[in-house]
């Protein structure tokens, strides 16, 4: 079974791959390319609109799915898929009005609470909370609804929150996205919960998303994910843990763990599906709370945009772009894995503990400030050009080494700067054809110098 779930990923992971070259081009002809704004940290307008791509991935990842043996029945048995599309298109849709027009912020928060209202009508719901030691505490229909449309909501602007850096976003939902795999497979496949099976293709395909499109989102990005991109891929998180959240029985979970009064570590796997969403997105979640106290503090909208986040704050400390999305991968994999680990038991769990120990271990190498890994001599031929050693960072460019071009142009490239954060000469062509309007996207005197 587990090879028709990794058909899915890939299928996913090559049709967003394949469609976000094209996607690219028809952003810059379409003009959803915004100039560059003070809270940004890249220099060069960047095409917007990922999300296009993704949810085509989206589509061809569930459509071979219905195709399949054993993963066709899901469609036939649980609701959740077609209301996972239904969710998902819509707030698909918001995100492409917003990267090209924009939306004012309550209209985006009433969008989202209207896609997650669609998808509670449809069946994806908490129908009870998990209590060890007791049956199911069911929740009335109304109660499931406040509580499933507010972990999309929160899911939701969890991880367009931290879209603020090259492929930063799209890893720490990948990352996230394995974690669920693991824990969700091994409900479905080791203890038979059948409940947890939608939950696991969801996963995969979510996997494949993002892997798919990571390659043009890294630093330098050639697209952003854009909102489109990023309330997609948290809704899919929200979907996954309420598919699992509160459907699986503790009782259970028990009987196949051991019994509760054995020892402690065998009560941790009750309380996982409840630890589990929170754990995944401890980092968004602690700096989308940190970001409303702080502007509410200062008196300003909770929507107001600034440049405190955590990210931003790695940067300002000194670490490169590509280093401070390292730090925060390796922070997440650590939170998510190290808690899917304490639901495995034996040698599985040394082996997710030790993954988990070895994202410790990088998190303490990359805060050396003066270590810098690089790549060994005999690999240095087989890595990018924009990743070895040497290559300058356009985010660290000193000041004064880019010249100023008139307004409505776009500058010559200094060399040492990677062209993938230029525009290439198939952009500035289709700039040029666009007239005055898009022209006035790249201008020099719309960035941040």
């Amino acid at each position: 079974m587990v090879r028709e779930y990794l058909l899915v990923l890939f299928v996913t992971a090559a049709v967003t791959y394949l469609l976000t070259g094209p996607v690219r081009k028809f952003a810059i002809v379409a003009g959803a390319m915004p100039p560059v704004r003070a809270r940004d940290v890249h220099r060069e307008p960047t095409p917007r609109l990922g999300g296009i791509a993704m949810f085509g991935g989206l589509c061809a990842g569930l459509a071979v799915a219905s195709q399949l043996t054993h993963l066709g029945n899901l469609f036939i048995q649980s609701a959740d898929i077609r209301a996972l599309l239904a969710g998902a298109g819509i707030m698909w849709l918001l995100g492409v009005l917003d990267d090209k027009w924009g939306v004012d912020a309550l209209v985006k928060l009433g969008g989202q609470m209207i896609a997650a209202g669609v998808m509670v009508w449809q069946g994806v719901t908490v129908l009870s909370i998990p209590v060890p030691g007791v049956s199911p505490v069911s929740v009335t229909p109304t109660m499931g609804m406040v509580i499933s449309v507010t972990l999309v909501v929160v899911m939701v602007n969890a991880v367009n929150f931290i879209d603020g850096l090259d492929g930063l976003a799209g890893g720490m939902v990948c990352i996230a996205a394995m974690a669920f795999f693991l824990y969700s497979y091994r409900l479905w496949y080791g203890y038979g919960i059948n409940d947890a099976a939608p939950a696991v293709l969801f996963s995969a395909v979510l996997i494949g998303m993002c892997l798919g499109f990571l390659p043009h989102n890294l630093h330098p990005a050639r697209i952003f994910m854009g909102d489109s991109g990023s309330m997609m891929l948290g809704l899919m998180l929200a979907v996954s843990a309420i598919s699992i959240t509160g459907r699986v029985d503790p009782d259970l979970l028990t009987a196949q763990t051991g019994s509760q009064t054995t020892t402690v570590h065998e009560l941790v796997p009750i309380y996982i599906p409840l630890l589990l969403p929170l754990t995944v997105i401890a980092l968004p979640l602690a700096d989308l709370l940190l970001a409303v106290v702080r502007r509410t503090w200062a008196g300003k909208s909770p929507f107001a945009a600034d440049k405190q986040h955590l990210h931003h704050r790695l940067l300002e400390v000194g670490h490169s772009h590509s280093r401070a999305v390292l730090i925060m991968y390796f922070w997440a994999a650590l939170i998510a894995f190290g808690t899917v680990a304490f639901s495995v038991p034996g040698r599985g769990r040394a082996l997710v503990l030790g993954m988990a120990g070895l994202c410790l271990l990088g998190i303490v190498v990359l805060m050396m400030p003066r270590f810098r890994p690089h790549a060994p001599r005999a690999v240095q031929a087989f890595v990018p050009p924009r990743y070895r050693k040497g290559t300058a960072d356009p985010a660290e460019a000193p000041a004064g080494t880019r010249a100023e071009a008139p307004s409505g142009t776009v500058a010559d490239v200094p060399a040492g700067t990677p062209a993938m954060a230029e525009l290439s000469a198939a952009d500035k062509k289709l700039l040029g054809g666009l007239g005055s309007g898009a022209t006035a996207v790249g201008g020099r005197n719309e960035r941040r110098g």
